[in-house]
């Protein structure tokens, strides 16, 4: 332990858990992308890799510090300075570079996600419009019926106008009322505000690219475009009386985003640049601990074993005295 808090009281020792943790977390993000946000195992793979190198490097640094047993120190310091090579190396190749091969991408992944966003919120636009068209498609087959009642009497008790004091007029403004409701209830509004809300914090995740939360739009975008679409589908499918009209229908289309996440590539320049500094600062104080291999010199020994002798007298001449 006291070891330990000297190590860390080293400005190379800290680095060396920093680094890791550093490493660790990139490692997070890289396989974050891998499994398109399995959290729980990007966490505890993320944790273990750091711990690994952290714990391995550090071991390095302890077993070149000790004063004893020289020969049993040296070998285990490069047994573990072995096992963090072989680890950093592993590592290095996958899940750290991920995440730079992932971003080398960015560009191509926010314009796909960028359609895929905009055609969600057209699609509401899109809606409003349908309903529109409706409503005055409607009121003009209304007022039709109205104006040539005289002729076709059955048509106009078909579309639900009643001779019972109340003006044609006003009849249709109560028709247009309710079908305008029917197309637009009152949970429409709530929906098209969380799912506006939605796509707008979707939008500025895109564009800022942050890597934790991309993934969720990658998941989300598709699943829940073609939820609202059917939401919308369901509410146009309401007739009113008399009335002929088509269900909505809007043309989704999603560029494959997720292929880009889950295909491994090449590393890129900065991954590797990144790994190799990442080895490197983990293992600056291995590189500047003095090793302890202190032997005694000759007059020492000597002086040692003179002490030692006269130590040696005088219990004696206690014990004789």
């Amino acid at each position: 332990m006291n070891q330990l808090k000297k190590i860390f009281a080293l400005p190379g020792g800290m680095l060396t858990v920093l680094v890791a943790i550093l490493f660790g977390y990139v490692c997070f993000l890289g396989t974050n992308f891998f499994t398109l946000g399995n959290i729980q195992q990007s966490i505890t793979q993320s944790v273990i890799i750091a711990v690994l190198l952290g714990g391995t490097a550090l071991g390095a640094i302890l077993f070149k510090r000790t004063k004893h047993h020289f020969k049993i120190c040296l070998v285990c310091e490069w047994i573990l300075l072995g096992i963090f090579t072989v680890f950093a190396f592993i590592f290095a190749c996958f899940p750290f570079p991920h995440f730079f091969v992932v971003s080398s991408q960015k560009a191509e992944i926010q314009n796909k996600l960028a359609a895929s966003i905009t055609q969600a919120e057209n699609m509401f636009a899109g809606y409003e419009r349908y309903a529109e068209n409706r409503e005055h498609l409607y009121k003009s087959k209304l007022q039709s019926v109205v104006d040539s009642k005289n002729i076709t009497l059955m048509e106009y008790t078909d579309y639900g106008f009643e001779y019972n004091g109340v003006s044609d007029e006003k009849q249709i403004q109560n028709k247009m009322f309710t079908v305008h409701v029917d197309l637009f209830p009152s949970n429409y509004t709530v929906m098209k505000q969380v799912e506006t809300a939605w796509l707008a914090d979707a939008r500025n995740i895109v564009e800022n690219w942050k890597p934790i939360g991309i993934v969720g739009v990658v998941n989300e975008v598709e699943q829940n475009s073609k939820k609202w679409l059917s939401e919308l589908i369901e509410l146009s499918t309401v007739r009113e009386r008399g009335e002929q009209a088509k269900d909505f229908t809007y043309n989704l289309s999603f560029d494959d985003v997720k292929n880009h996440f889950t295909m491994l590539g090449n590393p890129t320049l900065l991954s590797v640049i990144g790994a190799v500094m990442a080895y490197v600062l983990m293992l600056l104080s291995w590189f500047v601990t003095k090793r302890n291999s202190y032997k005694e010199a000759p007059y020492e020994i000597v002086l040692n074993n003179i002490t030692d002798s006269n130590n040696k007298k005088d219990d004696q001449l206690k014990e004789n005295g």
